[in-house]
């Protein structure tokens, strides 16, 4: 097989299994500042527990996430060495703040956060827990400031030629601020949380199957869930108007999502189908004329199409772009139709009743995580066959020496070592909302705590403390 089909499918693979963590890292963030800002304020035991119990589910994906991220780093090297020269000046800024600002402040709280009850005073936990939370967000900006930055590159220029040519940063700010950075990045930042989110909505889904800890399950549950409804709607913004940076500035992207070919005609939109390239042309349930209102407001304006663009210069595996970004688009519909239903049971005070709805949130952890896989597909393959959008083919940005058969040796070893992680981390994840919370407090705290609660969360102030 090709080298360059090996090393791409290569990075596909360790980045792909990486990103597991880092969305479940940031979403879970978000929720236990949450939790334990609500244990501040109201003084309820429960809260603490709650707390406690996720911290542990944190601990464990943040270390999982650190071992599967430091791969990639040596593939740089070994792979991509021309891409790494050229990018190098651009990539260097950028993950060099990545560490001291992101890395070191959240690894730096990190131990507060694990270790720190009975040890530091509350609001220094709490504190600590904000920087954790925070070091995982400024960890995303700086990752997707790097990656916006090969979509729609700004502030630099080409110093030297032929082989030795390489980016040079002029503006660092406006490298930063690149045309796609801000919005992909408030797309990223929300899927992230969804990711976190519906984590803690199949737990305690699962605890409310079960009838174990159903206090405290119900109460989290509906914590999560006005997070997961208010985040799954934000994203429908948060996607539209990344989409509408891609039709700005890498036209023949958004052409291969749609399957668009007619750079004369409107554009539908297609909800699901199938694009024929050979004839090129898409079957499927369309809204006729829809990318094209969606761009630019008229249902019959034409939108650059794929045959605007020479062979060599658009994408190549378009039928498989176009059904990844339709996967993440149709979880994204479904994330946002399950949660606002869930949300109005809840109004009605009839969630808990429905059991097969409960069944659907414990798998519904998929959803996330499967969303985050495909748009990510569909953005970095729908950019080829440039690996910097204009600037530097993928082809060229290989490294000269590495052979195939070295390749497929380093893929097999790091698909042997990525599944045992992965077992190890199903296996201690498991055990851990097997054991459940922990009582931190007697039944007494914890009811009266109940009783002071804000009612919204627990219309009956009533229930089992957690079972062991």
């Amino acid at each position: 097989m090709d080298v360059e089909i090996l090393a791409r499918i290569q990075f596909a693979f360790t980045i792909a299994f990486h990103y597991i963590y880092p969305p479940l890292s940031i979403g879970l963030g978000l929720l236990l500042v949450v939790f334990e800002g609500l244990y501040l304020k109201t003084g309820n035991k429960m809260y603490e527990q709650i707390t406690r119990f996720w911290i542990k589910i944190f601990a464990l994906i943040f270390g999982i996430g650190v071992a599967t991220g430091i791969i990639m780093e040596f593939e740089f090297g070994t792979n991509w060495a021309t891409y790494s020269k050229y990018v190098g000046d651009i990539f260097g800024s950028a993950l060099a703040a990545e560490g001291i600002f992101a890395f070191a402040l959240e690894s730096g709280f990190l131990g507060i956060l694990i270790f720190g009850w009975n040890r530091v005073s509350s609001r220094v936990h709490f504190f600590s827990t904000i920087m954790v939370f925070l070091g995982s967000m400024f960890s995303a900006i700086w990752i997707v400031v790097a990656n916006s930055w090969q979509q729609t590159p700004a502030g630099f220029h080409i110093v030297g030629t032929g082989m030795d040519a390489r980016a040079e940063i002029t503006d660092f700010w406006a490298m930063v601020f690149n045309p796609s950075s801000v919005q992909r990045l408030m797309h990223v930042w929300i899927a992230a949380f969804l990711a976190g989110i519906f984590l803690v909505l199949s737990v305690n889904a699962w605890y409310i199957l079960k009838g174990k800890h159903l206090d405290i399950a119900k109460r989290s549950f509906k914590i999560a869930l006005i997070a997961a409804t208010v985040f799954s709607l934000l994203q429908l913004v948060a996607g539209h108007s990344s989409a509408d940076v891609v039709y700005k500035h890498q036209p023949a992207k958004l052409a291969a999502l749609e399957g668009h070919y007619d750079s004369l005609a409107a554009a539908d939109m297609f909800l699901l189908g199938y694009v024929d390239q050979k004839n090129q042309k898409v079957t499927g349930i369309k809204i006729p004329g829809g990318l094209s209102f969606l761009t630019q407001f008229d249902f019959k304006k034409p939108v650059k199409g794929l045959n605007a663009f020479k062979p060599e210069e658009r994408p190549t595996q378009v039928n498989t772009i176009f059904q990844f970004y339709h996967i993440m688009v149709g979880l994204g519909m479904f994330m946002i139709a399950l949660t606002l239903y869930a949300s109005w049971l809840s109004y009605k005070n009839k969630l808990f009743e429905k059991r097969w709805l409960m069944g659907i949130f414990v798998w519904a952890v998929l959803g996330p995580q499967i969303a985050n896989q495909t748009g990510w597909f569909a953005a970095e393959m729908g950019r080829q066959p440039w690996v910097v959008y204009g600037l530097l083919r993928t082809s060229d940005a290989l490294s000269k020496t590495v052979t195939a058969n070295q390749v497929v040796f380093s893929l097999i070893m790091f698909t042997v070592v990525y599944l045992l992680l992965f077992v190890l981390f199903l296996y201690l994840l498991n055990k851990k909302i097997v054991h459940g919370p922990v009582d931190y407090g007697t039944k007494e705290d914890i009811e009266e705590g109940s009783k002071r609660d804000n009612p919204i969360l627990d219309h009956t102030g009533k229930g089992p403390i957690a079972a062991h």
